[in-house]
């Protein structure tokens, strides 16, 4: 099923027990496990196979969603479907997945290419996002449905409860969208004001227009963080949150 599995070392298996009595899992191939953290930079730098974490990735999106669906199915008897739909798109996000990535250590066993690295690539949310999402693929590959199940919820069910006392991280992008397109039609304006500092380390300034009224601009490490940390500004002007 896979042609090409990285030589390892005894450094490199350790850091991998490490990492699975920390997630507490446990592997029979503990290759697969491995090839859950190659990122296509490494592929693409060091082999002409295009061998890396992207089909795990595609599989564990797959078992995610199901787990996350039946245990939302069952929590949530007395909600409507656009409600369970809202609460699974917060709880399988990718700031939710990045997140529970970093407090298992999936940032320390990431394999990337050297540019990547260089670009603070360990610490990129989407490409922590995907390295959860491809550890659940060989999860489920390695052992099957329910051990992958176990793992995704003991990961996510404290994010679920939190959305369902709405003490989660919100999307205020979203929620801003949705308050101004009912309110006015339209939709909210990004601007990039300015970017500061070198390549490795960029810090980007946006702001927001939203009915003829600017907000901002904020900062942020890329500009999807900056976006997000005007629209918290303009979603709190507009009494949108709290």
């Amino acid at each position: 099923m896979f042609p090409f599995i990285p030589q390892m070392d005894g450094e490199r298996r350790r850091t991998l027990q490490t990492f699975q009595r920390t997630a507490g899992i446990r592997f029979r191939d503990i290759g697969l496990l491995d090839l859950a953290f190659h990122h296509r930079s490494f592929s693409n730098e060091t082999t002409k196979e295009r061998v890396n974490n992207e089909r795990l990735e595609f599989l564990g999106d797959a078992v995610l969603g199901m787990a996350v669906a039946s245990r939302l199915y069952e929590l949530m008897a007395d909600r409507a479907e656009g409600e369970l739909a809202k609460t699974k798109s917060v709880v399988v996000s990718e700031e939710t997945l990045a997140g529970i990535a970093l407090q298992i250590g999936i940032d320390e066993c990431l394999v990337l290419g050297k540019g990547e690295e260089l670009s603070g690539g360990r610490k990129k949310k989407a490409i922590l996002a995907d390295a959860m999402e491809a550890v659940i693929g060989a999860l489920y590959l390695d052992s099957g449905f329910r051990a992958a199940e176990r793992f995704v919820l003991d990961s996510i069910d404290p994010h679920i409860a939190l959305v369902m006392q709405n003490r989660h991280h919100r999307d205020f992008k979203t929620l801003l969208q949705e308050y101004v397109q009912k309110s006015y039609k339209t939709v909210p304006k990004y601007s990039l004001v300015k970017k500061s500092g070198p390549d490795h380390d960029r810090t980007f300034w946006v702001s927001v227009e939203v009915n003829g009224t600017s907000y901002g601009p904020e900062k942020g490490k890329n500009k999807k963080e900056a976006e997000q940390a005007a629209a918290a500004i303009a979603a709190a002007a507009l009494s949108i949150v709290d």
